[in-house]
């Protein structure tokens, strides 16, 4: 009950970032479309974003918050205060040579990873110059990783997980605030939110601040290339981030490809992952985030029996929340994106291309949040070699992939590449952790899964009829009749999920419950 309430603290709070996530993505549809300007930015700021989620939300949480942990117990609030200060001048230092070297390939790095843009003119110098405004974000939110990791520890959750709605206001306030002044500079608009990404980056930052200096922390100039427990970050980071880097790379690969398809690949894509990320956040990252910090504890006392129970929770609750938003992004794929995006100068053309780009994301959607909950673990055992095997293999099957589907299904074909990559990636992490730990109630997992399958089919068979239903033979143009046909297809699916759940008797549907009851304070035992 502690991990699906602290989970579902989380899950709340990253509601509301990736509800601004979305208002955010429909701001860049809205004022710019699909095509050169967004093509641009999302090429420029996946440099950053990528070694953000590797680097910095990835390999910093799986290395960091283990040591973190070990460093606690065994000398206690001082000493793993003093680690926490290390660790962030550490980064400090090491991520400003960083971004300065960043800057200064900037042309060199854009011209590898969209040669396509080079036939466009303008294009590569755009993306050029907002890689080089956006690099210093990688700093930003890698201290922004440092501190969430600290708090985390503690289990302080929700101010973490709120963090990011700060960045996403940032790009939202640009494109009104920002944009707009950029022509009286000689710029492209789309150039305002590169600097919105920096101000987002620095206020995901310091909102955390003040719970820091709550927990006690005191920041001090002090730095060390030899202390233990820094060696062991770093030690741990190196193959963390290759560990994460399956479905991340992925996404870079394909962007790579998308550039040299038709214009608007790269942004469809975007779109749809983004829509794809959502549940992703609300319940794979929630669910990770609290079960990194048990097993960690766990991991640190040798407690097996208790770990394995958390692990065995952990993927139930993923499978119970994210199997049904698969099948319901497959099913209502195309009102979803047109209710969210189809505005200003994103066409239905645009919603059609993106809606195949999201059904086959959608298909891997339940790995994606797996993976994310597995790959720390091994960290915590001490068994770096594992995922980085895996990663490596799954990234050479993936590539392959892409070659082979991005010719009868371009952008989609993509994006149902990385989507088996990622099912090959947490198939093969699950087999070498039942094969370290034991079965992880591997019995039970597999009946849950099966009753959960069953349960998700129903509800989104019924969303998909409800929302057909609405559709046939009426103008769904409107924002508000398309608000309708989603709200509708959403709420029969939902109706049907729970009850078939409940006649299934899925376990995990009474700790949900209870979960949400505590959480509003509806709880009265």
């Amino acid at each position: 009950m502690s991990i699906a309430r602290a989970a579902g603290i989380i899950s709340l709070a990253t509601l509301f970032s990736r509800i601004m996530g979305l208002v955010r993505e429909q701001v860049f549809a809205a004022q710019f479309g699909a095509g050169f300007a967004v093509d641009a930015f999302q090429v420029a700021f996946r440099v950053p974003n990528l070694l953000r989620d590797l680097f910095a939300e990835g390999a910093m949480s799986a290395a960091f918050v283990p040591t973190l942990t070990k460093a606690q117990q065994d000398g206690g609030p001082a000493a793993a205060m003093r680690l926490a200060n290390l660790v962030i001048n550490f980064l400090l230092v090491v991520l400003s040579a960083l971004c300065l070297i960043g800057i200064l390939t900037a042309p060199w790095i854009v011209g590898l990873l969209a040669p396509g843009f080079g036939d466009v003119p303008g294009k590569l110098a755009l993306t050029t110059l907002m890689t080089q405004i956006m690099t210093p974000f990688l700093l930003l939110v890698s201290l922004a990783a440092a501190v969430m990791g600290v708090l985390n520890t503690r289990r302080v959750f929700f101010i973490p997980a709120v963090a990011p709605v700060l960045f996403n206001l940032g790009l939202i306030v640009s494109g009104f605030a920002i944009a707009p002044l950029m022509p009286r500079i000689g710029l492209d608009p789309i150039v305002g939110m590169a600097f919105g990404a920096l101000l987002g980056g620095l206020g995901q930052l310091l909102i955390q601040l003040p719970s820091l200096s709550e927990q006690g922390f005191r920041w001090r100039p002090i730095l060390s290339f030899r202390d233990p427990g820094v060696l062991r970050v770093v030690t741990l980071m190196a193959p963390a981030t290759i560990g994460l880097a399956a479905a991340q790379v992925n996404v870079f690969t394909s962007t790579f490809l998308a550039s040299t398809l038709q214009e608007g690949s790269v942004s469809w894509l975007n779109y749809a992952y983004r829509l794809m990320q959502l549940p992703i956040g609300l319940f794979g990252v929630a669910i990770a985030t609290v079960t990194l910090a048990e097993v960690s504890r766990h991991a640190a006392a040798k407690n097996m029996t208790d770990l394995k129970a958390t692990i065995g929770l952990s993927l139930r609750l993923v499978l119970f929340l994210t199997l049904p938003a698969t099948l319901l992004l497959i099913a209502l794929a195309e009102p979803i994106v047109a209710l969210l995006y189809q505005h200003g100068r994103f066409s239905a053309a645009d919603t059609a291309q993106t809606a195949h780009a999201l059904w086959a994301y959608a298909v891997g959607l339940a790995a994606f949040s797996g993976v994310r909950v597995m790959v720390p673990v091994f960290y915590s055992l001490d068994m770096a070699r594992v995922p980085v095997t895996i990663s490596m293999i799954t990234i050479g099957v993936t590539v392959g992939l892409y070659f082979l589907l991005m010719g009868p299904l371009q952008h989609a074909g993509l994006a149902l590449a990385t989507s088996i990559g990622s099912l090959l990636n947490f198939a093969l992490l699950f087999i070498a952790l039942w094969r370290k730990v034991g079965s992880m109630g591997a019995r039970t997992l597999v009946a849950a899964s099966m009753r959960i399958l069953l349960a998700a089919t129903l509800a989104a068979g019924a969303g998909w009829s409800t929302a057909t239903a609405l559709t046939r033979g009426h103008d769904a143009a409107g924002v508000a009749y398309r608000a309708l046909v989603v709200g509708c297809g959403l709420a029969a699916a939902t109706m049907i999920y729970l009850s078939a759940c409940t006649l299934l008797r899925v376990p995990e549907m009474k700790s949900v419950s209870e979960t949400v009851q505590r959480i509003f304070g509806r709880n009265r035992t």
